[in-house]
């Protein structure tokens, strides 16, 4: 009997398994962009890809031309060595084993049915101008409240699957206010919103809430991880440096719904503009975010190419989802982006003026970075002429009323801070630089321009500034402006619907996700940026539908053919943000402090946790007065050592650019809600706030606390169980009153007296519990 060898028989099972999938993806149709692109790109691009110095045998398969003239005959799978290639021994198979990478037997099968089909290939879609496409047809025709609806509504259906009911609303109410302002509705709010029973009650819930200063201090978060604001320089000495303007404005952007083509040109080239304001000055800060050193005897031009690099890696990121700092050493492995465009873009902030920095930058906390502007805010400066106005109209008999206003003007311009600006100087020469490497000179000179595959762009003179790139981001007809919508587009899709349309936040090249949506996606970008850039206006539209309405839950049958809910046909459930967790303990226990702007504060913070910093060595200095209490999107950010509780709940460090916070899950970030003081004192007055209502017994004031924390009823286990803990630790703090008073001593806010010790430490413990329950850091 003849044995068959193991080689063969798994060879077998391999084609056996190609043909099955083959027969089951037969009914639906091939595309490129989601079907083969990213195998050819995860795969195959590295060797076989954009750049020229890493291309195996001067092959490319990311180019219809070069890959048909070799490899792919378009219908002959015997004729394609590209084929045979990938079906191959082990010892003559590509991708090679050595490389790690191995394609699955779907993978084959889809290159397989590519092949049969013609092979054709299309521009990748992230370099397509969006288009507009017709809203589809369904069948449930009483779903839909919108296009958006629509569009999910028809993939739903093809897929076979359902939209889930609505959510109550409840769960509406905190969903939407969390998702606009960072904060829980109040039990006002909810009773209000559960007795509106006209059609348009939800709506008028998210109009207030955009018209809330609340929303801009809740974009404003995920804005500042995009463009990596810190009060820290980062390198070396982590010393502070002076920017804290630049976050109030962020916050006045998002309030005013300054449209984001503006919010654009005022970051990039602020300083460049016609008759410049403050505030554009103020914005203009964005070019000095980055990461900079202060170290005695530094090289000039290695940290001036560090900072290059930074700067294209930003503003490529944030702007074009696109990651050309690849291409710092090399042209880009999976994307078009070659050397030469990363350094053309650099070119663009090659007339930042960082001398003085380099000049007189300390070791000084806060450490100098000229150029540098005193400032008030834009709301100081309306108070401060509402003052001198009253002032002026003050009779000269009233000493009293005029010394009183004098005395406000003189703090009110007492309190201006410095902030880092941008000025533009005759821009250094830009080189090439050989491998990145800073010491090489034999690159050659190049001037600002965008990368080659995209076009040129329009400029007033010989000499493209950073306005002109600006401009070019934000011009949908001649410019990537289009490409800018899709991608801001995305990001705030996020944000409502706890995935991206293409989850690849950051990266919308070769190996980031297809969009799911791609219509979808398109119809966004494309009413965004016709609607003037509105971003308030796009914001609305995301949340009044019925997709953004549903319930967060997902039966198994869902869960098990959908599980990453990319077909949303429910809602999500994830973790709050650091920062708005800090925010709903502080909302809850009636200690937040909701003013508006200023400097940057600093919470409690573990002794000792900066006796690592030098250059110089310094302690940390935590407010003592209401400044404790404000939100955490004001908190002092240390990059080498953020707060241990924001770390805690996965804020990032703002090293770089951040599109996408992690959500992890670990014992620290339970320990932290426990025991750091913010939480601790926010639990007793949590508790302080149970006790003075008009419940008069344990049961009602269980439903009180549930009704402020968690805007509901305790269930009867829920009682049982808090009930419990609240009579162990009576019985505790009764026997001993100084463990009791130990605890309540925690935090700068003065204990209630006219309670008894040891209730008030019961209940505090028992408002701890709740600040650790999974649904009180969880928007639903």
């Amino acid at each position: 009997m003849q044995m068959i060898s193991i080689r063969t028989l798994s060879f077998s099972l391999a084609m056996l398994l190609v043909t099955s999938c083959h027969a089951a993806m037969a009914e639906k149709p091939l595309d490129y962009n989601r079907d083969v692109r990213p195998i050819l790109s995860e795969n195959c691009f590295y060797c076989h890809g954009p750049d020229p110095e890493h291309r195996e045998g001067d092959l490319r398969f990311d180019e219809e031309e070069a890959a048909k003239d070799y490899a792919i005959v378009p219908g002959d799978l015997d004729s394609s060595e590209f084929y045979q290639r990938i079906i191959a021994e082990p010892d003559t198979r590509m991708p090679p084993v050595e490389s790690g990478k191995k394609l699955s037997a779907k993978d084959i099968a889809t290159l397989k049915r590519w092949i049969e089909e013609g092979a054709q290939y299309e521009k990748h879609w992230a370099y397509v101008p969006p288009k507009a496409h017709p809203v589809p047809e369904v069948e449930a025709k009483d779903w839909p409240e919108s296009d958006i609806d629509l569009f999910l509504l028809a993939k739903m259906e093809s897929e076979g699957l359902k939209p889930s009911p609505e959510a109550d609303k409840v769960t509406l109410l905190r969903r939407v206010t969390f998702d606009l302002t960072g904060l829980p509705p109040t039990v006002e709010e909810v009773n209000a919103f559960l007795a509106d029973e006209s059609p348009d009650a939800f709506e008028k819930v998210v109009d207030r809430l955009l018209a809330s200063d609340r929303y801009g201090e809740r974009m404003a978060i995920y804005w500042l991880d995009l463009v990596r604001f810190a009060d820290t320089v980062g390198y070396h000495g982590d010393q502070d440096h002076n920017i804290s303007p630049y976050r109030d404005y962020v916050l006045d952007a998002f309030n005013d719904n300054l449209p984001f083509d503006q919010f654009t040109r005022e970051q990039l080239a602020g300083d460049l503009l016609p008759d410049s304001t403050l505030d554009q000055k103020i914005a203009s800060g964005y070019n000095r975010l980055l990461q900079t050193t202060h170290e005695g005897g530094l090289q000039e031009k290695e940290y001036l190419a560090i900072y290059a690099a930074d700067r294209v890696r930003n503003v490529s990121q944030v702007w074009m989802g696109a990651t050309v700092g690849c291409a710092q050493c090399h042209t880009h492995k999976y994307d078009p982006y070659t050397i030469d465009d990363f350094y053309s873009l650099a070119a663009f902030f090659a007339d930042v003026d960082e001398a003085k920095h380099f000049k007189v930058g300390t070791n000084a906390l806060p450490t100098k970075r000229p150029p540098e502007l005193k400032v008030l805010s834009r709301r100081e400066r309306g108070k401060l002429a509402e003052l001198e106005k009253e002032l002026a109209e003050v009779s000269s008999d009233d000493k009293a009323e005029t010394e009183r206003l004098k005395k406000q003007i003189d703090e009110l311009n007492k309190s201006a801070r410095l902030t880092m600006v941008t000025e533009s100087i005759e821009p250094r020469q830009m080189r090439v630089l050989p491998r990145g490497n800073w010491l090489d000179d034999s690159g050659e000179i190049v001037t600002p321009a965008i990368p080659t595959f995209l076009g040129n762009i329009e400029a007033d003179k010989d000499r493209a500034t950073r306005l002109d790139l600006a401009n070019w981001l934000t011009d949908p007809h001649h410019g990537s402006g289009a490409l800018t919508a899709r991608v801001f587009a995305n990001r705030l899709w996020y944000l409502f619907y706890g995935v991206g349309l293409s989850s690849s936040l950051g990266d919308f090249g070769g190996q980031g996700e297809p969009p799911v949506h791609p219509e979808l996606l398109d119809h966004l970008a494309i009413d965004f940026y016709e609607n003037g850039w509105d971003v308030k206006r796009l914001v609305k539209t995301m949340v009044m539908t019925s997709a953004y309405k549903q319930s967060s839950y997902a039966s198994p049958e869902v869960r098990e053919r959908d599980p990453y809910n990319r077909y949303y046909s429910h809602q999500t459930r994830h973790r709050l943000p650091a920062e708005v967790i800090r925010d709903n303990a502080l909302a809850v226990s009636g200690l937040l402090n909701l003013e508006y702007g200023g400097p940057s504060v600093k919470p409690y913070q573990p002794t000792g946790y900066y006796r690592h910093l030098n250059f110089p060595q310094r302690k940390y200095h935590e407010d003592k007065n209401e400044q404790q209490w404000r939100r955490g999107v004001y908190v002092h950010w240390q990059r080498q050592f953020l707060h241990p509780s924001l770390k805690a709940f996965d804020a990032p460090s703002r090293e770089e650019c951040t599109v996408e916070r992690a959500r992890s899950n670990t014992p620290l970030a339970a320990l932290a809600l426990l025991n750091d003081p913010t939480y601790i004192e926010a639990a007793r007055e949590f508790a302080t706030r149970i006790l003075s209502s008009e419940a008069d017994d344990d049961e009602a004031r269980l439903d009180r606390a549930y009704m402020l924390a968690l805007s509901r009823q305790p269930d009867p286990d829920e009682k049982l169980v808090l009930s419990q803990i609240l009579n162990q630790n009576r019985e505790i703090y009764r026997k001993d009153t100084q463990e009791a008073a130990k605890l309540l001593e925690i935090g700068l806010k003065p204990t209630d007296n006219a309670i008894e010790v040891a209730e008030l430490a019961a209940w505090t413990q028992v408002a701890r519990v709740i600040f650790n329950l999974d649904e009180f850091i969880t928007r639903n």
